[in-house]
């Protein structure tokens, strides 16, 4: 009985061995407990319904299933792909498939939402933005779909079209896009600037194979244009490739020590990632922005520096993703993405989120379950936190470890934000700014390029909201929602705001749109020299630059300006 089943089970159990080189044998599998014992009881059973069920059953559809079974009982971060789709990620590399520019997440039980939209991807420039929630790719509902069936529909030959249908936070009626499929810039710097003259801004999207040498091409290039520090945004970046984050860390930190500690079961996973000396901003003051959308790879660079003390960090409590992922490919081409170890920072601390085996349905509710006290009460949410998960860093300093990098100034949402002005948070969700742009360029493109495309400079000093081109939007505007009134009928597709809503963040929409614009004249990253002069995160973190060079000249920090330790 046991040689037909090994055809289906041993292929997962050896390749995980042999894909990874561990030399294992037969008997090295099946050596400790009664391992062997439980496997021949898989093969009984599904030989069992292989033969006796009173249907035909699929074999390979019964050996998935089994699969993703078993990774149910493991942690959150633990995956299988079948070979069809391993297939065409591999196509993807040879460039025969494109994609629409998004990254996306995928609960259970839970709609397809877009996390991100990469910059100038196909879905950017046609006006996608995070949040929408996808509910059909060509006209078909994807609603409890997961993620690599939704991949599947989304990509397809490049210069062929999809139809996506979104439903977008604050408008009734769902939206539809035509969205032609494109190879995908995959730069991971979104942006860097000087923000004024001793000031550098660098804005990682996420870590790939190339964002080290881009990291040192930016770095570079703002200190030859005379940057003296460094505002280092990793908010919303999910991760990616560890060791490219590691290489970052270490361009910041000093001589020697450890950036990251990587743990696992098998020997052969633990290794100590080590400060080489030479770093490129070894010595600048660094703010790092995080907020809960940091993930994985940032949250190595933000913990290994806060470790150190060598850079401040400003912002939200990090998303607290600490484990590691290997891909063991199995006989048929599928793979079994699965963790292996953990990674801790120099203090010693964990920051993976806890979880409980085998019941995962709940994990990412409960991540953000004390996420307000984190964010609004910090002294108190510290102060709760048990002895087992306080740490130290390099230099005496209190760290926690047990979900998530706590940053040394918590900036919560500022709710008095004009970013948060009502009639601004419609003209966001409803990407009202953007489409007028975007039509204003299609009719007046080449006149407004042949006077600014040049001037970039020029244009971020100067360049204003006419009250012609005001005027305009409001009437673009107008014809999609937006209604300046007294009442407000409830049943009404339309937005009513008042003429004082509209005069008093006149200023802060005209910035949005004055961001468009230089979207359209200079790519994606010109939007971040704009839009940061009223982001409230950036405005606050700017005000502490006097925290972040006692670190960098002493390694100190006065306790009384951070989180209330």
């Amino acid at each position: 009985m046991f040689s037909g089943f090994k055809k289906l089970i041993l292929p997962f159990s050896l390749v995980l061995a042999l894909g990874t080189g561990l030399g294992f044998s037969l008997d090295n599998w099946f050596s400790e407990d009664d391992t062997y014992e439980q496997l021949q009881k898989m093969e009984d059973t599904f030989l069992l319904i292989d033969r006796q069920y009173v249907e035909e059953v699929d074999p390979s559809a019964l050996a998935e299933a089994a699969i993703l079974a078993m990774l149910k009982e493991l942690d959150p971060h633990s995956a299988y792909i079948d070979a069809e789709s391993i297939g065409r990620v591999q196509e993807d590399y040879r460039g025969t498939f494109g994609g629409i520019g998004i990254w996306f997440e995928a609960p259970l039980s839970d709609t397809a939402k877009v996390t991100s939209t990469i910059p100038d991807g196909p879905s950017e420039t046609v006006g996608l933005m995070a949040g929408d929630r996808m509910i059909a790719v060509n006209d078909s509902s994807i609603i409890g779909m997961g993620s690599l069936e939704i991949q599947d529909l989304i990509k397809g030959p490049i210069n062929t079209k999809v139809e996506l249908t979104i439903k977008r936070p604050g408008v009734r009626n769902p939206i539809d896009f035509s969205i032609t499929r494109a190879t995908i810039p995959l730069y991971s710097i979104d942006s860097s600037y000087m923000m004024d003259d001793v000031t550098g801004y660098i804005r990682i999207g996420r870590f790939a194979l190339t964002t080290h040498d881009e990291f040192l091409e930016h770095a570079a290039r703002l200190k030859g244009q005379g940057m003296e520090r460094l505002v280092l945004d990793l908010r919303g970046n999910p991760g990616g490739i560890k060791k490219t984050a590691v290489e970052i860390a270490d361009e910041m930190l000093g001589e020697s020590g450890i950036i990251v500690t990587t743990e696992g079961r098998n020997p052969r996973e633990n290794e100590i990632d080590r400060i080489e000396a030479g770093g490129l901003l070894t010595e600048e003051p660094v703010i790092i922005l995080v907020d809960e959308s940091t993930a994985s790879g940032s949250e190595i660079i933000a913990g290994a520096v806060q470790d150190h003390d060598r850079a401040l960090i400003v912002g939200r409590r990090t998303f607290g993703k600490g484990l590691v992922q290997r891909p063991f490919q199995l006989r048929d081409g599928s793979v079994v993405q699965m963790t292996v170890a953990r990674y801790f920072m120099p203090s010693g601390r964990l920051i993976q989120t806890p979880y409980t085996t085998g019941e995962l349905d709940d994990y990412y509710s409960d991540k953000f379950s004390d996420f307000e006290d984190a964010t609004y009460h910090p002294a108190e949410y510290l102060a709760d936190i048990p002895d087992s998960l306080r740490f130290t860093t390099e230099n005496g300093r209190p760290v926690f470890g047990g979900g998530g990098v706590m940053p040394d100034i918590v900036i919560p949402p500022d709710s008095t934000s004009e970013l948060n002005a009502p009639i601004v948070q419609e003209s966001i969700r409803r990407g009202w700014a953007f489409l007028f742009v975007a039509e204003r360029f299609n009719k007046d493109g080449l006149a407004i390029r042949r006077e600014w495309a040049q001037e970039a400079d020029r244009f971020y000093a100067e360049y204003g909201i006419t009250e012609a081109m005001w005027q305009d939007f409001l009437e673009h505007a107008s014809e999609n929602g937006l209604t300046i009134g007294s009442a407000v009928d409830p049943d009404s597709e339309e937005t009513v705001f008042t003429q004082s809503d509209l005069d008093s963040s006149r200023a802060t929409l005209e910035i949005v749109l004055k961001a468009r614009v230089a979207q359209r004249l200079y790519r994606s990253e010109a939007w971040y020299p704009v839009f940061n002069t009223i982001d409230p995160m950036i405005k606050q973190a700017l005000q502490l630059w006097n925290h972040a060079e006692s670190l960098a000249t002493t390694r100190t920090l006065d306790p009384s300006s951070t989180n209330g330790r």
